[in-house]
């Protein structure tokens, strides 16, 4: 039997979406407010679910202390109040959409759970946006 556990956590990061490959104008036609040089800021909400067995011994299938452990150290120290653009160094040639953003935490939490786990991340760039991956 699988259960699923899940873990919120919170960070606010800058970023400007922009392609370099396409014109000014097409970006800005692309992404509007968000191609602001200047960058602009959202309050990220995420959402990491694992999937598992219960431990027999333990009765969980992660300790939830380690999984929160995790996130702060490999998720929220690297990306809360830093401008992705210029400080995270995976969106130095990555456009830092929620997409992105949301896939590149997942890879992040991944290299850091055991492979018996599955993993689920949910990013809410606003209360009414957000992504899921993996989708299924």
């Amino acid at each position: 039997m699988k259960v699923t556990v899940s873990r919120t956590a919170h960070f606010n990061a800058a970023h400007r979406l922009h392609n370099p490959d396409l014109s000014d104008e097409l970006n800005k036609k692309i992404f509007g407010k968000c191609n602001n040089p200047y960058y602009h800021g959202h309050n990220y909400n995420l959402t990491v679910k694992v999937t598992g067995k219960i431990d027999e011994v333990t009765g969980y299938v992660i300790d939830m202390k380690i999984l929160r452990d995790i996130i702060q150290q490999h998720v929220l120290d690297r990306l809360d109040h830093k401008n992705l653009n210029e400080e995270v160094e995976e969106f130095s040639s990555l456009n830092p959409t929620a997409e992105n953003i949301c896939v590149v935490i997942w890879q992040i939490l991944r290299d850091q759970l055991e492979e018996k786990f599955d993993l689920k991340v949910i990013l809410y760039e606003t209360e009414r946006n957000f992504v899921e991956y993996p989708s299924v």
